[in-house]
């Protein structure tokens, strides 16, 4: 990986362990109703970004949308302090051709498990040479704006901050820590507990399940074990219960469609019920 690559990837880590030690503002500032809504309101957005934009669209191409959509998503899921596009393509397409083996980035089940997993799973991961991809997709990098948006990541997360210090001040900027740090743990919680915790409806050969939990905090992404067994599906809220197709709330799922019937979306890719069934771990 060129230098500089690696030196703009490797501020995310940075903001990261800031955002995480911003949080200790809290204990003097406190958290008023308006910074609440304020951080609740740039999880939820931030969240949607990431869920609907970066993973379902950017990655698995699970529908289609005009460049706009992937570029403003794109912006406003950097602006979370997931990286940028490119690269978050790049480790979810590792996690997926390596699930839960010693190449998976971010497994909590290799080469060790227990505690030790987790913690990998979760945070550890940062901090280890995995965090760098050996290669970038070709698509997101002939996009000039993805590319751009993808090597400066760190930019949006910088004027997100500026922004909740001008509107607040330090509670809002304390606001801001607490809904990134959060956040970040709420995506890393499908790395790590979706793969340890629910259970797996669908055979896919791995430990990915689905967990309620995690599909709370993630707006639908906690539904893991569907993703696994289907990963182009945009709709991941989707389970086997006594031999029938039954659906699961999907808040992510339920945004794209609104950006259909908006005319930004179209061609949702969802399997048919003979394809789930097929698929099922009582088939």
């Amino acid at each position: 990986m060129p230098r500089l690559r690696r030196f703009l990837y490797s501020i995310g880590p940075v903001l990261t362990i800031a955002a995480h030690l911003g949080c200790l503002l809290l204990f003097w500032t406190g958290l008023s109703l308006g910074a609440a809504l304020w951080a609740l309101g740039l999880y939820l957005v931030r969240m949607l970004a990431t869920t609907a934009i970066y993973h379902r669209l950017i990655t698995h191409s699970s529908y289609k949308a005009p460049r706009p959509v992937a570029w403003i998503g794109a912006f406003v899921g950097a602006s979370a302090g997931q990286m940028g596009p490119s690269w978050w393509k790049a480790h979810h397409q590792t996690h997926h051709r390596h699930v839960d083996t010693c190449a998976d980035p971010h497994t909590p089940l290799a080469p060790s498990a227990g505690w030790r997993g987790l913690w990998r799973s979760q945070v550890g991961w940062l901090l280890s040479s995995s965090f760098f991809p050996t290669t970038l997709p070709a698509d997101v990098e002939a996009d000039p704006v993805l590319r751009l948006i993808d090597r400066l990541h760190f930019v949006p997360v910088l004027l997100l901050a500026g922004l909740s210090w001008q509107l607040g001040g330090l509670p809002w900027l304390a606001a801001f820590c607490l809904s990134t740090t959060v956040l970040y743990h709420g995506v890393a919680s499908v790395n790590s507990l979706a793969h340890l915790q629910g259970d797996q409806p669908f055979v896919t050969g791995d430990a990915s399940r689905n967990n309620l939990f995690v599909a709370v905090i993630t707006l639908g992404e906690g539904w893991h074990n569907l993703h696994h067994a289907f990963q182009a599906s945009v709709r991941q809220g989707i389970t086997l219960r006594q031999g029938r197709v039954r659906l699961l709330p999907d808040p992510t799922y339920r945004f794209i469609r609104l950006l259909e019937r908006c005319g930004w979306a179209w061609d949702l890719r969802i399997p048919s019920n003979h394809a789930l069934l097929a698929r099922g771990a009582e088939s």
